[in-house]
């Protein structure tokens, strides 16, 4: 199995404040790595230190067996790795039509007609909204277009910060199904997420993070079955 993500010992500051304190993980082609934890364990901080947004004081992170530790965001975009965050961050006064054609700027000019036609068969509620702007949308709308968004550059590994952050039960369900679709059509996935159960449901692989350190990772079944991780994160 290849490793596309290894991240090496990381340790990153908010100024005097250690966030992310020497954590290693790392991602294999196909999977779906989730990453769990109670809100302000760092999850949010490692995905962003992994796009580039944040600088790690120390550790390394490899992507495609490149060191992308120092790599500025647009040029980890380019290579493959593309970063949902969390709060969904579409532009709001665009279409979305314009929202995809932005998320295509790393994609060769010949190639944008048949991305484009991928994400609005994942989506197609996002073809029939195409050139309703994009502030007017709902918020699972909104969730499907950050995420058509980023699948327009053509990830390699894609990370998703919070999807099913303020979405309806019902909605949830339809943004999990899509993660699962997107990973069987070849995409990996570095899932953040609250909702632990659902999360681990899909995962082939979890991490457990807790202020800053990984204390327990495992198959998203072996936490599934913990009754540690169920009284912890499952309400069990």
């Amino acid at each position: 199995m290849t490793t596309m993500l290894k991240v090496e010992g990381i340790n990153v500051y908010y100024g005097a404040i250690h966030a992310i304190k020497g954590i290693s993980l790392e991602v294999n082609e196909g999977e779906i790595v989730t990453l769990i934890g109670a809100n302000g364990a760092g999850k949010s901080t490692i995905l962003k230190t992994i796009s580039g947004l944040l600088r790690p004081k120390t550790g390394q992170i490899h992507f495609m067996g490149e060191n992308i530790t120092s790599v500025a965001p647009h040029k980890i975009l380019k290579k493959g790795l593309a970063h949902v965050p969390e709060g969904r961050r579409i532009f709001l006064q665009m279409t979305v039509q314009e929202n995809l054609d932005m998320g295509a700027y790393t994609c060769p000019a010949g190639d944008v007609k048949t991305e484009l036609e991928r994400v609005y068969d994942l989506f197609p509620r996002l073809l029939e909204r195409r050139n309703q702007i994009a502030g007017t949308l709902s918020g699972g709308e909104q969730q499907m277009l950050a995420i058509g968004r980023a699948l327009m550059s053509r990830p390699k590994l894609l990370m998703l910060d919070e999807p099913s952050m303020g979405l309806a039960p019902i909605l949830v369900e339809q943004i999990f199904n899509i993660i699962q679709e997107m990973n069987k059509a070849g995409t990996t996935i570095l899932l953040v997420e609250q909702n632990a159960q659902m999360a681990l449901s899909i995962a082939d692989r979890a991490y457990v993070l807790e202020t800053g350190t990984i204390p327990i990772s495992g198959t998203g079944k072996e936490l599934a079955a913990s009754d540690e991780i169920r009284k912890a994160y499952l309400g069990g």
